[in-house]
């Protein structure tokens, strides 16, 4: 009962939407600003970037672009915590306490798999690669990385697998709308990212895929913790290990793309659409997960159920670590 542990705070529904909304309009003026600046300057997303990074560095640029998530994150938790008075946990699990070994166990796994993906691309066509690994380079991005890309990834995570499921699913009762409209949310937030630009809105399919298989993890294992170690480590990985002059992350990585970007295809969703899914049956063999029906697609019980349900709720919540 993920979504039902949104009752545990003090305040009403509208809560779960102030900080969403915040940052939506945020992102959405950060947007139009771009685009204008762009229009005003005659410049693409990838050539502005590249200015950027030759005055400020990559790791400076990279480092830069991730503390406002830091800010962010700590907003959530400030807000969750002393406003609306609902624990952590509770805006994290279901379960008593937070299950650290989910979250690693998931970023190890992911990462694992991320770097042989990649690592397989390179092997199958090494022409669309260059190496330019420079370990006096490479020691600040692999810090950089793993000290702010789980600020970024849990910002996301808990800002659209936390508050707005939650939110969402107590506002409706219904788990498939909080799921769906969350995923599509998600996705959109890429849309100002220079791939979408180079690949074509197609890519969208990708992220708002993407955004699917995270909100499913955390309402069939009824926690964050697996779409929380799923996240970070696909990130990490792909900063570490790859990046070309036209995506989001730009990074000094092992290798640089070289090749020709071309529009996202029917190949390419073949990981969305065979790869998510396998992986999803993985995980629910791990963790015996069960009821996926009823967990993807079902009611969201109201407050006076899941009251009744746990008496502990009215006199235990501001006690809650």
């Amino acid at each position: 009962m993920y979504i039902e542990q949104g009752y545990k705070g003090s305040l009403g529904t509208w809560n779960f939407f102030v900080i969403p909304v915040l940052f939506m309009l945020l992102m959405g003026f950060n947007y139009v600003s771009t685009v204008m600046l762009l229009e005003e300057s005659d410049q693409s997303m990838e050539q502005m970037m590249a200015q950027m990074i030759d005055v400020m560095g990559r790791n400076v640029f990279l480092a830069v672009n991730l503390m406002i998530f830091v800010v962010g994150l700590l907003g959530i938790f400030i807000w969750v915590k002393f406003i609306n008075q609902q624990s952590l946990t509770s805006l994290t699990t279901s379960r008593k306490r937070i299950d650290w070994k989910r979250i690693f166990f998931m970023f190890g796994f992911w990462a694992a798999f991320s770097a042989g993906s990649i690592l397989l691309s390179v092997y199958l066509a090494p022409e669309n690669y260059e190496l330019q690994f420079d370990w006096n380079r490479f020691l600040p991005l692999l810090i950089i990385s793993l000290v702010l890309f789980p600020f970024q990834t849990s910002f996301e995570e808990y800002l659209f697998r936390g508050q707005l499921l939650q939110g969402l699913g107590i506002a409706t009762k219904s788990r498939a709308v909080a799921w769906i409209v969350t995923s599509v949310l998600f996705g959109l937030m890429h849309a100002a990212n220079p791939e979408v630009e180079k690949l074509g809105f197609s890519v969208m399919i990708f992220y708002i895929g993407t955004g699917l298989v995270l909100g499913a993890m955390t309402l069939l294992d009824e926690g964050l913790e697996l779409a929380l170690g799923f996240h970070a480590a696909n990130n990490i990985t792909a900063a570490l290990m790859m990046t070309a002059s036209w995506t989001a992350i730009q990074t000094d990585s092992i290798y640089i793309d070289v090749s020709e970007p071309t529009a996202f295809t029917l190949v390419d969703m073949i990981p969305i659409f065979v790869g998510y899914p396998i992986l999803l049956l993985i995980l629910g063999r791990i963790y015996k997960w069960k009821n996926w029906k009823e967990k993807l697609f079902g009611r969201v019980q109201n407050r006076a159920y899941f009251t009744q349900q746990n008496p502990e709720l009215d006199t235990n919540i501001n006690n809650e670590l």
